[in-house]
């Protein structure tokens, strides 16, 4: 007789699988309601799991979400530091691809948090200093480093590095706002008119053009 191994039921789950279904759950519901109006109550059952169950890896809300952004944003950015630590070749190709991944990132579901955290920092300003302390310090520390690489071998004009980081992370800002807030409230006719292969081309091209040393007596 031939046996079959039975299908191991959605209850006997490895308890190390737990936090990481919570956590995916908790990002929909955050992004979908916010942060003050989700329940931890409705992340438990999109989880599948109990309140109960939820409670016995996350204190609270805050910590839950705190642990969101550590699980699926912070990576991204020990990526780039890793990229960027070890690399070799121009300055302007590791920038630009920089750019495309943060795109990336901020075209997907997760690029949501941003313009989550911005929506929410007035009431709860302990998860911004968070967010600046875990995120944005560390994501701007990487811009920073790679502006003064290119600047230091001669691949970028003299700029200051610590001011040039925000700008060049604006334009992504604005792109979160409109992949999460506006476009799916926006029109057929405005939606058509934005192609994102466009605006990652012309992104990348004014950047770099920006950031390219002018020549003699072009002026500063």
């Amino acid at each position: 007789m031939v046996m079959t191994k039975a299908k191991k039921p959605r209850w006997q789950r490895r308890k190390d699988e737990r936090p990481a279904e919570i956590i995916a759950a908790a990002l929909k519901v955050f992004t979908a309601r916010g942060f003050s109006a989700a329940r931890l109550d409705d992340v438990a059952a999109r989880a599948g799991v109990s309140k109960g169950t939820l409670y016995l890896y996350f204190r609270n809300k805050e910590e839950l979400f705190k642990a969101m952004v550590r699980e699926v944003l912070v990576p991204n950015i020990a990526l780039a530091e890793e990229r960027l630590a070890g690399a070799g070749g121009n300055t302007p190709e590791l920038l630009a691809e920089l750019l495309r991944n943060m795109v990336a990132v901020i075209v997907s579901p997760i690029g949501a948090i941003p313009k989550l955290v911005i929506s929410e920092a007035g009431n709860f300003p302990d998860l911004a200093r968070f967010y600046v302390e875990e995120v944005v310090g560390r994501g701007l520390g990487v811009l920073a480093r790679l502006v003064a690489r290119g600047t230091a071998r001669g691949e970028f004009r003299a700029i200051d590095p610590a001011t040039a980081a925000p700008v060049l992370v604006a334009p992504l800002l604005v792109l979160a706002m409109w992949k999460h807030a506006l476009e799916p409230n926006a029109s057929a006719r405005v939606i058509g008119s934005f192609d994102l292969n466009r605006f990652i081309e012309t992104y990348t091209d004014v950047i770099l053009n920006g950031l390219r040393p002018r020549a003699a007596g072009a002026g500063d």
